[in-house]
């Protein structure tokens, strides 16, 4: 965790939340649960219009899971207790009365995948890539699931969930709709992202939170459905065939 963070900013009305980890953006359950708490202060914040969330650097936007902390799981509860993280920050996202920009410069990789779907609008590069390689590793896409097929439809989602082992270009996500725009360099992405959240931060808070109301309708019941699933994923990464994954998959890096 050394150097890792998630950092808040305020400026002109728009609140830019930044997470780090020096393993290409990995989530462990510390980062997951200040990245929810800072999208629930920024929700809660009357100055604030809108929230761009990025993560530091120009590589990997998300590599997902903490493999360090997926291997340390020893008990069926500590399983609930990790993935709940995922499912805290997409709920953070989902009720959060304020439109969320994903700033999306590199990778997303299965929990990074679940994060771009759950922004309202996602602004990526050309070069980054998209892949749910949950399954690789016994475990399966479970609690990012529901974002990912709310914003890219069940045969996409069951395209990414099944071969987990292949990449999906920026263009592809795009079309597949979980990136709102692609743009050739990392200048032309800030600049569409400024331009997008100055607009938003002038426009009027009331009709945005009723629009956000309609955009989520139908996920009232996602606090219980995410937890399910990381029941589930909390059970299957207690597996031989999970552990045997995870420590073959590190071995190679």
């Amino acid at each position: 965790m050394e150097g890792a963070y998630v950092r808040s900013a305020f400026h002109h009305g728009i609140t830019t939340i930044e997470f780090y980890h020096p393993q290409s953006n990995s989530l462990p359950g510390k980062l997951l649960n200040e990245l929810a708490q800072a999208i629930h202060g920024a929700g809660n914040d009357t100055a604030s219009n809108v929230i761009i969330l990025r993560s530091a650097g120009e590589k990997a936007f998300c590599a997902g899971a903490s493999f360090d902390e997926l291997v340390a799981i020893q008990t069926k509860e500590q399983g609930l207790d990790f993935f709940s993280g995922f499912a805290h920050v997409i709920n953070a996202v989902r009720t959060c009365p304020k439109f969320v920009i994903a700033r999306i410069q590199g990778k997303c990789v299965g929990g990074g995948v679940g994060v771009a779907a759950a922004a309202d609008y996602a602004i990526a590069i050309e070069s980054a890539e998209v892949k749910l390689s949950e399954l690789a590793v016994g475990i399966g896409p479970f609690v990012v699931g529901p974002a990912v097929e709310r914003k890219i439809g069940s045969a996409a989602f069951s395209q990414l969930a099944i071969d987990a082992a292949s990449w999906r270009s920026a263009e592809w996500a795009k079309r597949k709709g979980l990136f709102a725009e692609v743009h050739p360099t990392l200048e032309q992405v800030d600049e569409a992202v400024r331009h997008l959240a100055d607009r938003l931060s002038h426009s009027s808070p009331e009709a945005m939170a009723e629009m956000k109301k309609i955009f989520w309708k139908g996920t009232e019941h996602w606090d219980v459905l995410l937890s399910e699933r990381a029941t589930i994923s909390g059970r299957l990464v207690l597996s031989d065939f999970t552990r045997q994954a995870i420590e073959k998959f590190k071995s190679k890096k």
